[in-house]
């Protein structure tokens, strides 16, 4: 009777364990939003955003209009979007109407960017935490939201503006260039596959340009050869084409391996040894399934 109740009380506290672990990563950037100082805090609309559609909005984001008095805010205008996505997708996508809207939170050392999408159907917060680090950014919380379904991409705009207006600390045009690069192609890439996995990739690709200070094309495709095989994905040549121009960018940039492994450790927690251990991230959860399963058999059986 005491070797069943043992076996009850560990598989509680496996399945307690499971069903916990997404609530924390949920509320962390709300919970850093409602916790911040109102310096700390800065929110950009989408300039085209209707009476409701704001309202809509800021209730995603969690703010009231008394929030907003204490916070620092601006706005994300469909000029903006055309000069920085213009190069990167067509004007029908891109539309006529900013709607994008993103809060920005700054944090201390050690807490890494965090991102939440609520409403965005193209972008995922892996490929704006990418990006983000890409433009230099570190220790921020973000939300992007929109009012319905969109795309979000503008919403990397307003979030490099307003942790550039939040700190103090200049983005330069060419990192916001290869920031918008690189959450364009990470997004297009995505369609129809593993996001997951496009994010595992750039990051291991980044990774090694910034590391060993890669510039020669060849070189850089042989990484992107070398990251789609140990993940199992296909990349088509017009695909590993932008990857290396993007690349080429980023090794421009003056970027730090040590910094972007703190600012995503999640992220670059599934690189191990500069290479790619895909099943990492999947495992833990994958045990925690099979504890469970083994508990209640030996239970049961």
């Amino acid at each position: 009777m005491r070797k069943l109740y043992k076996k009850v009380t560990a598989a509680v506290l496996a399945l307690t364990m499971l069903l916990t672990l997404p609530v924390t990563g949920l509320t962390a950037r709300a919970d850093a939003v409602t916790e911040a100082n109102p310096k700390d805090v800065y929110v950009s609309f989408g300039a085209d955003l209707s009476g409701d559609e704001k309202s809509k909005v800021m209730q995603l984001l969690g703010i009231t209009n008394e929030d907003l008095e204490g916070y620092t805010v601006g706005e994300i205008t469909n000029d903006d979007e055309k000069k920085y996505l213009g190069d990167y997708l067509d004007s029908n996508v891109i539309g006529s109407r900013a709607l994008s809207s993103v809060i920005v939170v700054t944090g201390k050392d050690g807490d890494g960017i965090n991102v939440e999408t609520k409403n965005i159907s193209y972008c995922t917060s892996g490929m704006y935490t990418n990006a983000l680090i890409t433009a230099g950014i570190e220790n921020a919380n973000v939300i992007v939201a929109g009012p319905f379904e969109i795309t979000g991409t503008a919403a990397l705009v307003g979030a490099m503006k307003a942790y550039s207006q939040l700190t103090g600390e200049a983005i330069s045009e060419n990192s916001m260039d290869a920031a918008v690069n690189e959450l364009v192609i990470t997004s297009e890439m995505a369609e129809g596959t593993d996001s997951e996995e496009i994010e595992q990739l750039m990051a291991f690709v980044k990774a090694k340009v910034v590391e060993e200070g890669l510039d020669n094309e060849d070189t850089i495709r042989a990484v992107i050869d070398e990251g789609a095989n140990q993940l199992g994905i296909s990349i088509s040549d017009s695909e590993k084409q932008s990857i290396v121009s993007l690349m080429k960018k980023i090794g421009d940039l003056d970027l730090d391996l040590d910094s972007m492994k703190e600012q995503a450790k999640d992220l670059f927690n599934t690189l191990e040894d500069m290479g790619i251990d895909k099943e990492q991230a999947k495992n833990f959860l994958q045990k925690i399934f099979d504890a469970i399963k083994d508990f209640f058999e030996d239970i049961f059986s």
